[in-house]
């Protein structure tokens, strides 16, 4: 097999606020696998939150694919990482794990003439309708967003809260609430309540119609939020206190739900293990994501059909995303039967504001001597906080 690697710079389509940070663009590294004249693909992004860098990326993929070159195929690659055997080294992040199984997935998929989603046991293609993120951000902006959502076909709105005067969320809430009177409304502090605050903020939200809020409350204590979702008017969904199989099963059956990231839990076989363990236990599966483009969400899409809530709308907020193939723009997420993950590469959109920045890093690793080499171009590379 041979692998390659590329980095890209996506752009926003306006800044993302939430309640620790502003995200406008981040870097996404492109992992492509290839074997007898078929290509997969897998997309990994940058995450401050998960302390991943570009570089850090790149350097972590390159482990990987010197590793790949060990196996005679990709049904056998795939085979060992579903089975729990680490993508590079065992201290590879769940990030790139997906990555790899994604492109793993993407190429046996394309090699067997079958849709990921077969692959997974699903006899047809998933479709789902995806909550659409609203920003803190003024009423009156989110109101207009809100209003224009609706109006394209989204049913469902995730609201971001955690603003420093919790009055401005529940005006903000209030306003959308009033703008999109038939959308499902869910709510994401991303951690900034105290106990307190959440004792008596969450009653307001449930007079508002809110159905459910995600990770009320900082993370680090699990017992506190299992705590007040015993209590809560609201369901709650655990997200940044259930990050693997083990976070999931100390709260499953305590909290409503819990929201399930590729990217933080280490891809699709991963998902369905956590998907399996809270089976009966009164809580449920949310499919959420990071921002990036449709060559990273495309994996989630495959298991849509298995969640409650879907909130698959990273590549939404792009500016311009440079892949295509699961679609969105009318609220819902699907894939379709095409081999593998069934996305393919868009049409570039030249020199415009909010393209796809030029490779940063383009790495190739061969079959034969297991050695990279590496070109970099010179598109300066920006920080940004960025949003989970």
């Amino acid at each position: 097999m041979k692998v390659t690697q590329r980095t890209v710079r996506l752009e926003l389509t306006e800044p993302l606020r939430i309640s620790r940070s502003t995200m406008s663009a981040r870097d996404a590294v492109w992992l492509t696998v290839e074997h007898d004249g078929l290509t997969g693909h897998g997309e990994a992004v940058t995450s401050v939150y998960y302390g991943l860098d570009a570089d850090t990326l790149e350097r972590l993929f390159a482990d990987v694919a010197t590793d790949l070159v060990r196996f005679r195929d990709p049904e056998s690659a795939l085979e060992a990482l579903r089975s729990g055997e680490p993508a590079g080294s065992p201290e590879t992040p769940p990030a790139v794990t997906a990555a790899v199984g994604a492109a793993l997935l993407d190429l046996v998929g394309k090699r067997a003439g079958s849709p990921v989603h077969r692959l997974l046991g699903a006899p047809s293609a998933p479709v789902a309708a995806t909550a659409r993120t609203i920003g803190i951000t003024s009423p009156m902006r989110a109101g207009a967003e809100a209003r224009r959502l609706a109006a394209s076909g989204f049913e469902v709105v995730k609201v971001k809260a955690g603003a420093p005067d919790p009055e401005e969320d529940i005006e903000r809430v209030r306003v959308v609430r009033d703008a999109a009177p038939r959308v499902r409304l869910l709510l994401d502090p991303n951690g900034a309540w105290t106990v307190a605050q959440a004792g008596a903020l969450l009653p307001r939200f449930a007079e508002l119609g809110v159905e459910a809020v995600e990770q009320p409350l900082a993370p680090g204590d699990p017992e506190a939020l299992a705590a007040l979702a015993e209590r809560s008017p609201l369901p709650v969904i655990a997200d940044e206190d259930a990050v693997g199989l083990e976070d999931v099963r100390r709260l499953a059956g305590r909290v409503h739900g819990v929201n399930v990231k590729l990217a933080k839990c280490g891809g699709v076989h991963a998902a369905l293990r956590i998907a399996e363990s809270i089976e009966g236990s009164g809580t449920e599966l949310m499919l959420g994501c990071l921002t990036a483009s449709s060559l990273g969400l495309a994996p989630a899409v495959h298991l849509a059909d298995r969640a409650r809530w879907v909130d698959l709308d990273g590549h939404l907020l792009l500016a311009h995303d440079p892949w295509t193939g699961i679609g969105g723009t009318d609220g819902f997420v699907r894939t379709t039967d095409l081999p593998g993950l069934g996305v393919h590469p868009r049409a570039a959109s030249g020199t415009a504001t909010g393209a796809v920045a030029e490779a940063r890093v383009e790495t190739t690793v061969g079959t034969s001597t297991g050695t990279s080499h590496a070109t970099r171009t010179g598109t300066e590379e920006i920080r940004r906080a960025d949003v989970a």
